[in-house]
């Protein structure tokens, strides 16, 4: 088996690799410097990220998912940040904290869990909610009102508290801002686009369910590929085979089937963000017991701590423990 490098932070030959390829900017506006990818190609290249490397592979995946909040920018702040190279957002989709609001801008204080790739970016996006004189300010149906934010990492304090077993690299810790002011226009609301292209009309629930559903496939690939050679139980194998098979082929008619229903049919985007959803839970159950059952059959190999096969294992583990597919 591979023998891995302990380090519990990426490589800087991993890093140069994501920077030169620009995969951070996948789906970047091209007007902004991006690379502008479709939904089917995005996916396509995370998937074959994770099928190399899970972990980094999700750390792309949420930031290049954070990066695609530029298009929330107003047009001439997002072409600013991106006048830089290898800008890289992350953050956190908790609302923590708050923004006390001071004419056109607002005081920033609160903390918030977890930033992906923390050490790694270059600016944090965060939601907070609104206060005035200490005092929330309630929308027309008496809810506290919430912003989200961009703001550079120089006026961040990351928490080093991340322990989990898997996704070690990605440094995803938690973040800490306090008094720091933000402009309003660093400020941006999900629904609202100033560009415009089909991935501005889809959904940020079905982008995000499909972006972790492609990183969950590429990893039970990885792990089958690893297993092969250890395991001398082939129902195993071929069970995760061909559920990963299956997959393959059900996530390009899932978009097709988004991209028809935004033309034709707009209305049916709830039905279908349900549908996605559900799959995407039944998917990440059926994965989990197969790759379960290729650990059972494997036997000491599999729990040793320098084996990839182990890494990719920790790493699945890790990744599906997020809220969007973990039952309640």
């Amino acid at each position: 088996m591979t023998t891995l490098n302990n380090s519990n932070v990426f490589s800087n030959q991993e890093i140069n690799e994501i920077q030169d390829s620009n995969i951070l900017l996948i789906w970047v506006p091209k007007s902004y410097g991006g690379l502008g990818y479709d939904l089917q190609k995005g996916l396509g290249e995370l998937q074959k990220l994770a099928q190399k490397n899970g972990s980094l592979a999700w750390m792309v995946t949420l930031c290049a998912g954070a990066n695609y909040f530029t298009r929330n920018l107003k047009p001439e702040v997002a072409k600013t940040i991106f006048k830089k190279a290898n800008i890289c957002f992350g953050g956190s989709g908790m609302i923590g904290g708050s923004a006390e609001k001071h004419g056109d801008k607002y005081l920033i204080n609160g903390s918030w869990k977890y930033a992906t790739g923390s050490i790694y970016l270059t600016h944090f996006t965060f939601n907070a909610k609104i206060t005035k004189d200490g005092i929330p300010i309630l929308d027309q149906n008496g809810q506290e009102q919430f912003k989200s934010f961009i703001i550079s990492k120089e006026f961040v304090k990351i928490i080093e508290d991340w322990s989990s077993m898997g996704m070690k690299e990605t440094q995803t810790h938690s973040f800490e801002i306090s008094n720091q002011y933000v402009s309003e226009d660093f400020s941006f609301v999900y629904n609202t686009f100033y560009s415009s292209s089909n991935l501005d009309k889809i959904p940020f629930q079905i982008f995000t369910d499909l972006t972790f559903i492609v990183n969950y496939l590429g990893m039970a690939m990885h792990y089958l590929e690893l297993s092969k050679v250890e395991i001398k139980n082939k129902l195993s194998i071929s069970k995760l085979q061909q559920t990963t098979s299956e997959i393959n082929k059900k996530i390009p008619f899932l978009v097709s089937r988004l991209e028809e229903i935004l033309k034709t049919e707009p209305s049916n985007l709830d039905s279908l963000a349900l549908e996605i959803h559900q799959y995407g839970s039944e998917i990440v159950k059926q994965l989990s017991h197969q790759i379960l059952d290729i650990y059972l059959n494997i036997g000491l190999k599999a729990s040793q701590e320098h084996n990839e096969l182990n890494k990719v294992f920790k790493d699945f583990f890790t990744a599906t423990q997020h809220v969007n597919f973990r039952e309640k």
